[in-house]
Order: structure tokens, then C-alpha cells, then sequence
């Protein structure tokens, strides 16, 4: 298993404190709050010995992907990963892919962390940031093969549609980061979402539903196994969407 040289005073010895999620956010409206949830001994050992491995801090300025991985690959994003377990399985099935994900949720990415140890994973990096300002500050445009952004928040009541991930100007920014060819796989259970994210999609015109060119690998698109939250939905009777755009050359 490859690790990574880096600096240990990028990376904090005790998981951060959780934000007053009320508070004033320079890029205004979250699409998340951070819950208090169980960081079990589990987490937290591997949060603690392995972020400063496989933790990419969060930094203003654009990763150098083949000095993060020590290789070139192809380098597909994905935006909240939940407690990890979809996201490891399709690292592990794809070996000739360099992922990074990204989630606040300090429980879930010592899950991940863990299971990058256990599955012996030198292809996956977690940031522990919010999403919207990683993609705008850390990955330049046009550098990413995908985009995985499965079950979001759905925010269900009809007054919190806004803090709904999947809006016009922020997919933009999505199309902005993929290189010609790239491909964006939105996931939802939530119908009246579903509805939203194709309406979104429709409106951008650099986006098409078919694959504009042949990948190099036959990694990509990455198939998405079965997810947690995908488990859940079924059982409360939710019809699973996948959407799968491509962006033009």
C-alpha cells in the first residue's frame, strides 16, 4: 500500500469541532448541515494514524494529481461519500483510476479511511472540506475523466429546495472541471430531485446524454454499485434515478 509524504502540520491531531452550521458561510447557502453523529474508537484511530496519509488538505491552490497519487491516471471527483463503502468498492474495481472524494463528515471519512487500509487502496484520496469551495480553489478546469455526485441531500420540504446541491450555476462549475469527454453520474431516490436534476442538465448545452468519444479504459464510466442510501429508498418505496451526462468535446 503507497502512502503519501505529507506534511503533518497540515493535518490536525484531533478531528475538528463541529461549526455552528447557523453561522455566515462566504459562499453563502449550504447544501449540508453538519449533523452530530458517533465517532466511534474505530474512526477515530483511523482518522487520526491515516488523514495524514491519504487526507489531501485543503489548500487554495490546484492539486498536482500525479504528485498526489505518484502516478498518471485518469481522475474522477466525488462529492460526498457518506460512511465510504460504495466509494471504496468502486476504487477497488477500478485500479487503473485515481479517485479523490470529498465529504465534511468527520465519522464517515474515518470509515473510508479505514477501508482504504483494509482493501489495501493506493488509488483514493479524501479531502475533508466543503465540497463547492474544493472544486473552485484545488481541481483545474477540464482535468477530471468523472464526476460522482450519488443521493445528495434532498432537502425534501419545498423551502429548503435551495440548499439542494444540483442547481444551474453550481453543475456549471461540475462541466467547467470535466476535460472533453468527461462524464458527470448524478444518483437520487428522490422523484421530485430526479425531476430538478434533469431539468438542470437539459439546460446546459455542453452536457449530452451519449458518450461523445471512446475512453481509454474500460474503467469509465465507473459502474455504481449498490449504496446504502440506495437500500434505504427502496425499502421506504423510492425508485432509484441514475443520470449520466457527458460533455462534449
Amino acid at each position: 500500500m503507497s502512502s503519501l509524504p505529507t506534511d503533518p502540520a497540515t493535518v490536525p491531531s484531533t478531528p475538528p469541532a463541529t461549526p455552528d452550521t447557523d453561522a455566515p458561510h462566504r459562499r453563502g447557502i449550504r447544501s449540508y448541515v453538519l449533523r452530530r453523529s458517533h465517532f466511534s474508537a474505530a474512526q477515530r484511530d483511523a482518522w487520526e494514524r491515516l488523514m495524514p496519509v491519504f487526507g489531501l488538505p485543503y489548500r487554495e491552490q490546484a492539486l498536482d494529481y500525479p504528485q498526489a497519487f505518484g502516478r498518471q491516471a485518469p481522475v474522477v471527483l466525488e462529492i460526498g461519500f457518506g460512511m465510504g463503502d460504495t466509494t471504496a468498492e468502486i476504487a477497488a474495481n477500478a485500479p487503473d483510476i485515481d479517485f479523490i472524494a470529498i465529504d465534511v463528515h468527520t465519522p464517515g471519512v474515518g470509515a473510508l479511511l479505514k477501508l482504504i487500509e483494509q482493501k489495501e487502496l493506493s488509488n483514493l484520496r479524501v479531502i475533508e472540506h466543503d465540497a463547492q469551495e474544493v472544486l473552485r480553489q484545488m481541481i483545474a478546469p477540464g482535468s477530471l475523466a468523472g464526476i460522482h455526485v450519488f443521493f445528495p441531500d434532498p432537502w425534501p420540504k419545498a423551502r429548503h429546495h435551495k440548499r439542494r446541491l444540483i442547481q444551474t450555476p453550481f453543475v456549471h462549475e461540475l462541466v467547467a472541471a470535466l476535460q472533453p469527454g468527461g462524464y458527470l453520474h448524478l444518483a437520487t431516490d428522490w422523484q421530485d430531485y430526479a425531476d430538478q436534476m434533469e431539468e438542470v442538465l437539459a439546460e446546459i448545452p455542453a452536457l449530452v446524454a451519449e458518450p461523445v468519444r471512446p475512453f481509454e479504459t474500460a474503467s469509465l464510466p465507473c459502474p455504481r454499485p449498490s449504496t446504502r442510501f440506495e437500500r434505504r429508498g427502496e425499502r421506504l418505496g423510492h425508485g432509484i434515478t441514475d443520470l449520466i451526462r457527458y460533455k462534449q468535446a
